[in-house]
């Protein structure tokens, strides 16, 4: 079995050797670099990689992508792309060709999105791995792999996994009108005007976000529980930066109803509420949810959400109310998920209260 790994690349020169390391297990790594000004391709080299040097002028990310992907050899069973700032863990070979069979050409593997020092770092499954031939890149930004002949037949490998970890300083200007071509090129793609209007959104144009997301949610095609919910749950964020409370609210309310087994929508409306000392509301709402949330492993995963927020809500929503033991039991889970020295000071104060209280 031939296995080739691709990629594109532009100064990533502090990641370079590390991510060829990473990738030596496969029988060639190719790699298109669009024009790097530091280092990069002689490390790469230098670590084994094949390098073609080609600038894409207008730049979009799938044209690079299906550059990056002709440059493999045409006899290849697996092609495996990934970015330079990822690193699989080691053995990642045996494991894809313990799970490929001759009905295979997709897999689906772990992907540890972000590594923030959080015990519940965002992860979701990854799809880049796939056969030769069928599939091409689509959409200027977000790029996705497309299959020719329909739905691709796709094997989950669960105990393969890829680290990504990112240059935070690294520019993302490009996103924004390159999803706004996205959109133009293709209005009726649910899942870029979702990512259209979530950009507007962290770009602070909270009424372009509403308008799009908006939009988003009337596409005969946005039918996913998960990504709708969260449309809605953006939209609430930006009718709160926009100071109306109650359209907030309203959207808070419509994204968990949406969605009621995605946890996401009802931690942030718990903390909503928190912030307004409605703690009886943070109490009901986050004890529904954490009794009826399934976590997906989709890209929709806040994970805070998983991890202490919850629970630290609900302790200090029990101790506002003087519920100190409930405080208590709150606040030990949420120590049990995270290391913050804010949780366990919490603990020491709920403890000292009840014993306060008992006496």
């Amino acid at each position: 079995m031939k296995i080739f790994v691709y990629a594109i690349s532009k100064n990533e020169a502090k990641f370079a050797e590390r991510w060829a390391k990473s990738m030596s297990e496969a029988d060639g790594i190719i790699v298109l670099d669009t024009g790097s000004t530091d280092d990069t391709v002689e490390i790469l080299k230098r670590n084994g990689a094949f390098v073609t040097v080609k600038k894409i002028e207008p730049w979009r990310f799938d044209t690079a992508r299906n550059l990056s992907l002709e440059l493999v050899p045409s006899n290849a069973d697996i092609c495996v792309c990934t970015d330079l700032d990822e690193v699989f863990e080691s053995g990642w070979r045996q494991k894809l060709e313990n799970a490929w069979t001759s009905e295979t050409n997709q897999a689906r593997y772990n992907y540890i999105w972000s590594h923030d020092g959080d015990k519940n770092g965002i992860c979701f499954y990854g799809e880049k791995i796939h056969a030769r031939d069928g599939f091409k890149w689509v959409n200027p930004v977000h790029e996705v792999l497309s299959y020719e002949n329909g739905t691709p037949k796709a094997v989950t490998i669960n105990d393969l996994t890829l680290h990504h970890y990112p240059d935070n300083n690294k520019s993302r200007e490009s996103y924004l009108p390159l999803l706004e071509l996205a959109v133009k090129e293709d209005p009726k793609n649910d899942r870029n005007m979702h990512y259209l209007g979530r950009e507007y959104m962290f770009r602070g144009k909270p009424q372009k976000a509403i308008e799009t997301l908006r939009r988003h949610l009337s596409l005969p095609s946005a039918v996913w529980d998960e990504e709708r919910a969260s449309s809605m749950r953006y939209i609430a964020r930006c009718y709160r930066q926009t100071g109306k409370i109650k359209e907030a609210e309203r959207w808070y309310l419509r994204a968990i109803c949406e969605a009621p087994s995605c946890r996401e929508s009802a931690v942030e409306y718990a903390t909503f509420l928190f912030h307004n000392k409605n703690y009886h509301g943070v109490i009901f709402i986050l004890n529904a949810t954490l009794s009826n949330s399934v976590y997906t492993q989709s890209y929709i995963t806040e994970p805070a959400c998983w991890g202490a927020l919850p629970h630290d809500l609900l302790s200090l929503a029990y101790y506002h109310l003087g519920d100190y033991a409930s405080a208590i039991e709150q606040s030990k889970i949420a120590v049990s998920l995270s290391d913050e020295q804010r949780l366990k000071n919490n603990l020491k104060f709920f403890e000292k209260l009840m014993i306060n209280n008992e006496s």
